[in-house]
């Protein structure tokens, strides 16, 4: 049975015409199928589909980005990479379900993936705790990443979580320090590193990870530091303000790559991930590989500054940097009085004389005034 969010009714009624015209056993009994009807229905669908999907507000964005029949990471790695050896406990605590990482084959090449995976029915969400981590899973990926930094290994990570796990536990066993040490060890790798955000980028659940060389986002994937309900409960009180929120946030793919905040978007098929994923797949395929391709004509500190630079160029277009290509050159910008000040306090003159006027006048007014 297919799941349709609330502004796609029109989208489900033709799809359910188009069943019925397809299905050649009705009410009636056996009836002749009408391929041109098919036809005509088919690319009213189509056109409705694109109606929609290339309209898409912020929040309708995060709807789809939600959507429980999108493509998970398990998915992508059982149908994208080949020989894949799962890798579990973090050597300190325990294992961590909602995050499946392990080694294997890219194009006949061995790769570290990570992924956070939401599980697909219920049962598989409980076990996966929603895909939000706890501090035993992002240590797990560290121990992963520095072994596969040891023998220089490429490594591809796929995003999808609504945070890190908020619950006592957690926090009892270090998740803030557990995120902070992956987010260093993440800008501390000498090998390639890819991030792909493919349904919710939810806060240091998601940077963790996400501190790549290259970070993409499927093109109805969302990327944030809170979730646009939690945005509207804190700033107005009212959960219900998710749609503001959301236009506010600027959490869509369009608008992180206006910002440089992403350094690209895969296309997803029309109507979504969810509704061709073979296709979603094979774009994904493409975009590693040119990806990965380009990262071996460089060697290890070239790979290392890049992306240290990349995100040190994050919000540097203007105000605190001078020169946005050189960013050695970060200082604060200064009026005309702060600059004529600088001068003068680096003039030991200048300070002598001034002090000794100040010191006749101030007599002066003592014994005139």
């Amino acid at each position: 049975m297919k799941n349709y969010l609330n502004f796609e009714t029109e989208i489900k009624d033709l799809e359910n015409e188009l069943d019925r015209l397809k299905d050649p056993f009705n009410d009636e009994g056996i009836s002749e199928v009408d391929t041109q009807k098919i036809s005509t229905t088919q690319t009213e669908l189509d056109q409705k589909l694109k109606e929609i999907y290339s309209n898409l507000d912020p929040w309708q964005t995060t709807l789809v980005a939600r959507h429980e029949d999108r493509p998970k990471s398990k998915f992508f790695i059982e149908n994208i990479f080949e020989d894949f050896i799962p890798l579990s406990g973090d050597r300190f605590y325990g294992e961590d379900e909602s995050v499946i990482a392990g080694f294997a084959k890219f194009n006949n090449e061995s790769v570290l993936i990570i992924g956070q995976e939401k599980g697909d029915n219920l049962e598989n969400r409980i076990k996966r705790n929603f895909g939000m981590m706890r501090p035993e899973g992002y240590r797990k990926t560290i121990r992963l990443m520095n072994l596969a930094n040891k023998f220089n290994i490429p490594i591809i990570s796929f995003i999808d979580t609504p945070g890190a796990y908020p619950g006592v536990g957690a926090e009892e066993r270090g998740q803030a320090e557990a995120i902070a040490k992956s987010i260093e060890c993440c800008m501390s790798l000498s090998v390639p590193t890819i991030s792909i955000i493919i349904g919710e980028g939810g806060s240091g659940g998601a940077i963790a990870l996400a501190s790549s060389s290259k970070v993409l986002m499927l093109e109805n994937a969302i990327y944030s530091v809170i979730s646009p309900e939690g945005c509207a409960t804190i700033l107005w009180r009212d959960p219900k303000k998710m749609l503001d929120a959301a236009e506010a946030m600027k959490l869509t793919a369009n608008d992180l790559y206006e910002l440089k905040i992403i350094d690209g978007i895969i296309k997803e098929p029309l109507g979504g991930a969810h509704r061709d994923k073979d296709l979603i797949t094979e774009n994904i395929k493409k975009e590693l590989t040119i990806i990965l391709d380009s990262f071996k004509q460089m060697n290890k500190d070239e790979i290392f500054n890049h992306r240290k630079s990349k995100f040190l160029s994050i919000g540097r277009g203007k105000g605190f940097v001078k020169n946005p290509e050189e960013l050695s050159t970060l200082s604060h910008p200064q009026n005309n009085f702060a600059i004529y000040f600088d001068k003068f306090k680096d003039n030991k003159k200048s300070i002598f004389i001034v002090s000794v006027v100040i010191l006749l006048v101030l007599t002066i007014s003592y014994y005139f005034l």
